[in-house]
C-alpha cells in the first residue's frame, strides 16, 4: 500500500471515529447528593463499580484529602474517576442548564450506609470487673456446656437470687495492656450467652443455659442480664482528628480482617462515639540504597476500615469493615489519614 492511500485511510478513519470522540468527552459527569453516612469508600463502589478504589478517589480529590468532610446536603460530581465538590451556586446553576442544554443524570438520594453487629463483640472493661457469681460445675460433670444444658452456679438465696432470675454468662479472656507504654488497658471479656436460675439453695443453684453464643465451661463468670440483641450502627462523623492504634482482637489474633471485631486505645475521654469511621494505616518502609537524601515521613498507606461500635472511658470496640491488605495487632488507625 502506497504512501498516499495510507494516508487516505488514516484519514478516512479518524473522520468516522470523531463523532464518537466528541461524544465520549461531551458525555454527563455523575452528580449525586451526600447523603447521612456516606463514604469514599461506598461512593466508589456504587460510582466506579470497584470499592478497592476509594483509597485513589481519596488521593484525587484535591479539594478534600478527609474522606469525612463530605457532608449531607452536599453535591458531588464523579469525573474520570475523580470526585468533585460542586459549590451550591454551581449546583443550582447545573439545574438551569439542564433545562436549556438537555437532560443530565438527576442527583439521586441512596439509602443510609449502616452496619449490622450481633451485640456479642466483647469489650475491654476498664478497672476490676467484679462478677456477681461463676458457673461451677456442669450436669453429670460436664466441662463443655451449650443451650438447653443445665449448669450449677455459686449465687444462693443467701445472696438475694430467687427463681427465674437471668445472668449474663461472660468469660475473662486475658488482661490487656498497651504495647507502647504497658499501661493496663483493661480486661478483655466478651459474651458466651445467659442462664436462667431454676432452683435455689442457700448457697447455690441450678440453672439452665437458655442462649449460647460459644461454648460455655466452668468457671465463667456472671454478671447482672444484659440483653444481647442485633443492632444497626449508622456513621457518625468525629468532632475531631483522633489517632490511635489497634491494641487487641476479638480472636486472640494477631492478623485480623474484614468481619472481625478489634480493640482500640481510643475512647470517650478522646472523643470517640458509636458510629465513628476509622481509616488503618501503616508507615510506607523507605527503601534507603535508592534514596540520596534523608525523607523523614511519607503519607501513611491505607490499609482498611473500621466502625466503632462500643466505647468505654479509654478503650472502644470496633467492627472491620473493610481491608485490601494484611490489618494486625499494633496498626495505627485514625479519623484523618493524610
Amino acid at each position: 500500500m502506497n504512501t498516499r492511500l495510507r494516508i487516505g485511510v488514516c484519514l478516512l478513519l479518524f473522520a468516522v471515529m470523531l463523532p464518537c470522540l466528541v461524544v465520549a468527552a461531551e458525555e454527563p459527569p455523575t452528580v449525586y447528593v451526600i447523603k447521612k453516612g456516606d463514604t469514599l469508600w461506598g461512593l466508589s463502589q456504587r460510582f466506579l463499580n470497584d470499592p478497592k478504589h476509594w483509597p485513589n478517589l481519596w488521593s484525587k480529590n484535591q479539594q478534600h484529602t478527609n474522606p469525612h468532610l463530605i457532608y449531607p446536603g452536599q453535591t458531588v460530581r464523579f469525573v474520570d474517576g475523580r470526585l468533585q465538590i460542586v459549590p451550591a451556586v454551581e449546583a443550582g446553576g447545573q439545574k438551569a442548564a439542564a433545562a436549556s442544554e438537555g437532560p443530565v443524570q438527576p442527583a439521586e438520594v441512596v439509602e443510609e450506609k449502616t452496619f449490622t453487629v450481633r451485640g456479642n463483640e466483647g469489650r475491654l472493661v476498664e478497672g476490676d470487673p467484679r462478677p456477681v457469681g461463676r458457673i461451677i460445675a456442669g450436669q453429670h460433670s460436664r466441662l463443655i456446656l451449650g443451650e438447653d444444658d443445665i449448669a450449677f452456679t455459686d449465687i444462693g438465696a443467701k445472696m438475694g437470687a430467687v427463681d427465674g432470675q437471668k445472668f449474663s454468662i461472660m468469660r475473662k479472656s486475658a488482661t490487656i495492656s498497651h504495647p507502647r507504654t504497658s499501661e493496663i488497658l483493661g480486661t478483655k471479656l466478651y459474651p458466651l450467652g445467659t442462664l436462667q436460675l431454676t432452683q435455689i439453695t442457700p448457697e447455690g443453684s441450678s440453672a439452665i443455659i437458655t442462649n449460647s453464643f460459644q461454648e460455655v465451661e466452668p468457671g465463667d463468670w456472671l454478671f447482672p442480664y444484659q440483653e444481647i440483641t442485633r443492632r444497626e450502627i449508622s456513621l457518625k462523623l468525629a468532632e475531631r482528628p483522633l489517632k490511635g492504634m489497634i491494641v487487641e482482637s476479638y480472636s486472640g489474633h494477631d492478623a485480623v480482617a474484614a468481619g472481625d471485631v478489634v480493640y482500640l486505645d481510643l475512647g470517650e475521654q478522646q472523643g470517640v462515639e458509636v458510629g465513628n469511621m476509622f481509616y488503618v494505616v501503616r508507615e510506607v518502609t523507605i527503601e534507603k540504597m535508592l534514596v540520596d537524601k534523608v525523607i523523614r515521613q511519607l503519607p501513611y498507606e491505607v490499609i482498611g476500615a473500621l466502625v466503632v461500635v462500643e466505647t468505654g472511658k479509654r478503650t472502644s470496640s470496633a467492627l472491620v469493615v473493610k481491608s485490601i491488605d494484611a490489618i494486625f495487632k499494633n496498626n495505627l488507625v485514625m479519623t484523618a489519614p493524610r
